[in-house]
């Protein structure tokens, strides 16, 4: 037994790449199991991106339900889908660009409790409804792809219909109001410099939220209970992961936190901020990510 690949939503456009590296990444995928010799040899940034396993920490430390499903929407290369197949009985995966989705399947399909589904989410109409929903780095591109007038909103409520009861959906987004942010970091998505921070103006397809503007889209979206938790140095690397109910303290040296992708400023020392940021209890609002399991 293994993985299935579905291309029965495809429409022949992939709508996002990397570009040609997602080529090498296919192929060593196909050769390789293990990816530690060449991510010692190999610094950039997709390489790294796709194949660390330490982006796998955003998850695999959660208590899933036993015998459970999950939909991951917007699986990427994979980098998370294989905690995911570990831990849970069945995964299905929604990937929009076909090259990243074959990735992802080369690179699991030896787990036969995984589905893999090429196409846009709004053309798929599942059958079922899932226990957990996962949205790692999705929501944010959320104005790209649901093309209404309060398309964060809208997509919420529409992958909401696909939960179970009881289920969860577990998001992981940076927070625009980032520590890393005002002391120099590059914004994630626009590559520009304080663009989260001023509101992205301009541009209509892409944002992150603070900590109280994504309480408020959860709540209004239909997913009043939250949980939050606060990935560092952020969730796409997360080395340590604090949450509401265990916070760092003013001793704790949390670390700058590292652009691999853009050339960034240090405009002050990110380490020597936290630690006046933590005494005054303002750590939730800076945190430099979020990661919130949500329901009804």
């Amino acid at each position: 037994m293994s993985a299935k690949f579905n291309l029965d939503y495809y429409n022949g456009i992939d709508g996002y790449s990397d570009g040609d590296i997602e080529d090498e990444l296919l192929e060593i995928v196909k050769q390789h199991k293990e990816y530690d010799e060449i991510l010692a040899n190999d610094n950039r940034w997709p390489i790294l991106y796709h194949l660390s396993p330490i982006r796998q920490n955003i998850i695999n430390w959660y208590p899933f339900k036993k015998d459970a499903s999950c939909l991951e929407i917007g699986g990427g290369c994979g980098a998370i889908t294989g905690a995911l197949c570990q831990r849970l009985a069945s995964v299905k995966v929604v990937e929009l660009s076909k090259r990243r989705a074959t990735i992802l399947y080369e690179r699991h399909k030896h787990f036969d409790n995984l589905e893999v589904f090429v196409g846009n989410l709004n053309d798929i109409e599942f059958q079922e409804k899932f226990d957990y929903i996962t949205l790692n780095g999705v929501l944010e591109y959320a104005g790209s792809f649901t093309k209404t007038n309060d398309p964060y909103a809208d997509f919420l409520k529409q992958i909401k219909s696909y939960l179970k009861p009881d289920g969860k959906l577990i998001i992981a987004i940076e927070n625009r109001y980032g520590l890393k942010y005002f002391s120099g970091a590059k914004e994630d998505h626009t590559a520009k410099e304080f663009d989260g921070i001023t509101g992205y103006i301009g541009n209509d397809t892409v944002r992150t939220f603070g900590k109280k503007e994504l309480e408020e889209l959860l709540k209004r979206s239909g997913y009043p209970q939250q949980e939050w938790y606060y990935p560092h140095p952020d969730y796409k690397m997360p080395m340590e992961i604090y949450s509401s109910q265990w916070l760092p303290s003013a001793t704790t040296l949390l670390a700058p936190a590292p652009n691999f992708d853009y050339e960034r400023y240090t405009l002050f020392s990110e380490s020597d901020a936290f630690k006046g940021i933590i005494e005054n209890e303002q750590f939730e609002f800076f945190a430099n990510s979020f990661l919130v399991i949500c329901g009804e």
